[in-house]
């Protein structure tokens, strides 16, 4: 089996990514999987063309992308991606779109194809805070997600792919306000860890309730 893990570069003003600062971290081979990692660009569209251009290289079994939510305390699996491209502020090319399809003729949402309850589940069982998300956001996140599963969809059907955001690394937060969560980028490498582990380890997803009430 070959996963790829993605990971973005710093934007917004932070020198670093927790997201590829972890994912840098991973081991080459988890449970016999060989894992290949890449960055990727801040960059709306350009994000998910890196992305397909590894999996046209790789050729991978399953994809998984990861990005920073800056403001989020544990390890976030997310589940659906939307067909919208609305940004707060601009990505690292300048791009602000609003009001934007990512894809005209995608749906408008896709469910991430990579079993998201077993991975909470096994994040949780090793000792990480991880919680299902059901909005990977509206920024370069989401059109990575979206765009991931859109061509697993439309052209690499037999590939599952999904999304997990991050929290702040600690030193991003040592001159934040004092109720900012972050995790040390050791931490999150092993959540991530255990999260793919969770993807070998279950050909489907499991059965349990994780949904929210607001």
């Amino acid at each position: 089996m070959k996963i790829l893990v993605t990971g973005f570069d710093p934007f917004g003003g932070e020198a670093v990514n927790p997201a590829y600062e972890a994912v840098k971290l991973l081991p080459k081979s988890i449970k016999g999987a060989e894992i290949i990692t890449i960055e990727i660009p801040t960059v709306f569209s350009r994000g998910a063309e890196r992305v397909e251009k590894a999996i046209v290289e790789h050729k991978p079994n399953a994809v998984v992308c990861i990005g920073q939510a800056g403001g989020r305390s544990c390890i976030s699996i997310e589940r659906i991606g939307v067909n919208l491209k609305e940004a707060s502020i601009p990505d690292n090319d300048g791009n602000q779109p609003a009001d934007e399809k990512i894809k005209e003729d995608g749906e408008n949402a896709y469910f991430a194809t990579i079993p998201v309850k077993a991975m909470v589940n096994n994040v949780r069982k090793n000792g990480i805070p991880s919680h299902l998300s059901y909005t990977a956001g509206t920024y370069v996140c989401n059109d990575v997600m979206y765009s991931l599963l859109y061509m697993l969809d439309k052209k690499y059907k037999d590939i599952k792919g999904g999304f997990i955001h991050v929290p702040y690394a600690t030193e991003q937060v040592v001159n934040k306000a004092n109720n900012i969560a972050s995790m040390p980028v050791e931490t999150i490498a092993k959540g991530l860890e255990y999260a793919i582990e969770a993807i070998i380890d279950n050909e489907s997803d499991i059965a349990d309730a994780m949904g929210t009430t607001m």
